[in-house]
């Protein structure tokens, strides 16, 4: 079945050294993912970006890209031609107050900024401007954290590791345990009535995996954590990394096709 339809994360996989989309891992220049992404457009597959950023950076993202649709705060949104759909369940908007907002005076943050004091913080200055999650950095046991926030009462917000900054310390999420890349992502299938054959997902972290039972093919750059999506059936590892291993993963895909 033809190809239709290219889910990627954004930093880490689709963009290179400085989230460029010109650069290599090591920050070579290269074209490769821009390439890839001109061949999606000549055989009419919609690629969408699927991020943890916030909305507005992923809007202007897409629009560079000439995307209409996109995935932002981890799965928390979803934007279809325009129009903003959420995952938040019991976090949705209400009493003047963001699910940001609402998640903050929970307290869940403040207990695993408690727990983990001295190697976890904000994700300063990317926490700033949220609608939904908040961001950290540095390096935890996710279950762990996520069997802390229940015992305290905050079954209903999960941390997620939306993969490795720089030097060992990685990039986590709080959000709604409603929110993910793969509801998202299942979300717009459904909207364009896709099937999964006819889509890959591209990543590079845990919570990219997580979009791997959507569709019929899902690729690992190569610059993914050792041992990641083993023993998973349609699960491969790209040769190369970030934007080089997107070029790969589409170019694979539509000449099998």
């Amino acid at each position: 079945m033809a190809l239709r339809c290219v889910y990627t994360d954004l930093d880490g996989t689709l963009l290179g050294g400085g989230a460029s989309l010109f650069r290599t891992g090591d920050g070579a220049f290269t074209l490769l993912a821009a390439r890839a992404l001109e061949a999606c457009h000549r055989a009419g597959v919609e690629v969408v970006c699927v991020s943890g950023r916030r909305r507005a950076q992923v809007m202007e993202d897409a629009r560079l890209l000439g995307q209409g649709s996109y995935v932002f705060e981890v799965g928390s949104g979803v934007v279809i031609d325009g129009e903003a759909q959420w995952l938040v369940g019991a976090y949705e908007a209400r009493d003047g107050l963001t699910p940001h907002e609402l998640i903050e005076r929970s307290g869940a943050p403040a207990v695993l900024l408690e727990a983990y004091a001295g190697r976890f913080e904000e994700h300063a200055p990317w926490h700033l401007g949220r609608e939904v999650s908040h961001v950290f950095r540095g390096a935890v046991d996710v279950e762990q954290a996520n069997e802390l926030l229940a015992a305290q009462g905050h079954a209903q917000l999960r941390l997620v590791d939306n993969g490795e900054i720089e030097h060992g310390r990685r990039c986590y999420h709080l959000i709604p345990g409603s929110a993910s890349k793969a509801a998202a992502v299942a979300l717009h299938m459904c909207a364009r009535a896709l099937e999964p054959s006819q889509c890959i997902a591209v990543g590079d972290s845990r919570e990219d995996l997580g979009i791997a039972p959507q569709v019929g093919r899902f690729f690992l750059v190569a610059n993914a954590a050792a041992g990641l999506g083993a023993g998973l059936a349609n699960v491969d590892r790209t040769e190369a990394g970030h934007g080089e291993g997107f070029y790969e993963a589409v170019v694979r895909s539509l000449a099998e096709r």
